[in-house]
C-alpha cells in the first residue's frame, strides 16, 4: 500500500533550481555554514576516500572543500531533482551496492517522503567500513516563524494551515541509523541564531535558498500584504531583540555511522570487564539495597 507523500517533491525541485539559477548573494549563508561544519568534522577523520558520493545537497559546496584538501576525489553526485520526477515514487536513489567508501548529505535528508528507505539504500550501498555522515534540519527550526505564520492566519482567516514542514528531532535520526544497520554511531546537534531586520527579510532569503513550504496539503489560498504585514507584527512583538532585530533559529542535526567490518572497535560484553570500576577510581564500592 503506498503512503501519501508529505512533501511535494516536484515542487521542492522547481523551488531549487530556480533558487540556484538566481543564485542571490550571501542566501546561502546556512547552507555553507552547514558544509563547514561536516567538512571539519570529517577532516578529523584520517582516512581518504576513493570513491564518494554526495547526495543531494544544494550545491556543491562540500564535496569541492573535501576534494580541495585532498581527502577524497572523483565525487559522484547525486541530484534530488534527478530522481524525483515523480513525487510518489519510492525514491530509488540510483546507487550500486557495496561500492562507496564515503556516502555525504549535506542538509537534505529531512526533505524525503522515504527517509527510513533512503538511510537503508545507503547502508546497502557502501563497502564494509564506509562512512554515512549527514546533516539535517531538526525539531525546532523556523519556530518562530511557524508561531508567526499561524498566529496571522488564524487572525485574519479564523483558521490555519501548516506552512513550516514537520521536523524529527536527535532521537528520531539515531534511531534512523540504528535501523538501518549502522555501527559506531555518533550524532550531536548546535542551534544556529540568525538575526534579521523583520519576517520578510527572513522569509526573501529561505525563498533564495529554495526552502520556502513544500508541503503536498499546503495552503492554495492566494496571501495578501495584510498577511505578511500581522507575519511581520507578530514576530517583532514575540522574538525581537531590544534593538528591534528578529531572531531565528535553525537546530542542525549531524550524524554519522560505519558499514560494519570486523576491524572496527566493538563494545564489551555485559561483566565481561577484568577490573572493578570502584578500584579503578579508588574509591569504596556501595552495593545498593535490593
Amino acid at each position: 500500500m503506498s503512503v501519501e507523500p508529505i512533501i511535494d517533491l516536484e515542487l521542492l525541485n522547481r523551488r531549487q533550481k530556480r533558487a540556484q539559477s538566481a543564485a542571490v548573494d550571501g542566501a546561502d549563508f546556512l547552507l555553507n555554514y552547514i558544509a563547514n561544519e561536516m567538512d571539519e568534522r570529517l577532516s578529523l577523520i584520517e582516512r581518504t576516500f576513493e570513491n564518494p558520493v554526495q547526495l543531494y545537497g544544494y550545491n556543491q559546496f562540500l564535496a569541492q572543500k573535501i576534494t580541495d584538501r585532498g581527502q577524497a576525489k572523483d565525487f559522484m553526485f547525486i541530484s534530488q531533482q534527478d530522481q524525483s520526477a515523480d513525487s510518489r515514487n519510492a525514491e530509488a536513489l540510483d546507487l550500486v551496492q557495496t561500492s562507496y567508501d564515503l556516502v555525504l548529505s549535506p542538509a537534505s535528508l529531512h526533505l524525503t517522503n522515504d527517509t527510513p528507505g533512503i538511510f537503508k539504500q545507503v547502508f546497502n550501498a557502501l563497502k564494509e567500513d564506509g562512512l554515512f555522515m549527514a546533516s539535517v534540519l531538526g525539531a525546532g527550526t523556523l519556530q518562530e516563524l511557524r508561531e508567526a505564520l499561524l498566529t496571522a492566519e488564524s487572525d485574519l482567516y479564523g483558521g490555519a494551515s501548516a506552512r513550516v514542514i514537520p521536523l524529527a528531532d536527535i532521537r528520531d535520526f539515531g534511531g534512523l541509523l540504528q535501523r538501518a544497520g549502522f555501527a559506531l554511531p555518533v550524532i550531536d546537534s548546535d542551534t544556529l541564531t540568525v538575526r534579521y531586520d523583520n519576517a520578510s527579510a527572513l522569509m526573501k532569503d529561505l525563498r533564495a535558498m529554495g526552502m520556502t513550504n513544500p508541503l503536498t496539503d499546503r495552503s492554495r489560498r492566494p496571501l495578501s500584504k495584510a498577511f505578511f504585514k500581522r507575519v511581520d507584527e507578530v514576530y517583532a512583538d514575540r522574538f525581537s531583540d531590544p534593538d528591534g532585530r528578529i531572531r531565528a533559529s535553525f537546530t542542525i542535526i549531524y550524524l554519522a555511522g560505519w558499514k560494519p567490518h570486523q576491524s572496527q572497535q566493538k563494545p564489551l560484553k555485559p561483566g565481561s570487564a577484568k577490573t572493578r570500576l570502584s578500584d579503578a577510581l579508588k574509591v569504596d564500592e556501595i552495593k545498593l539495597k535490593s
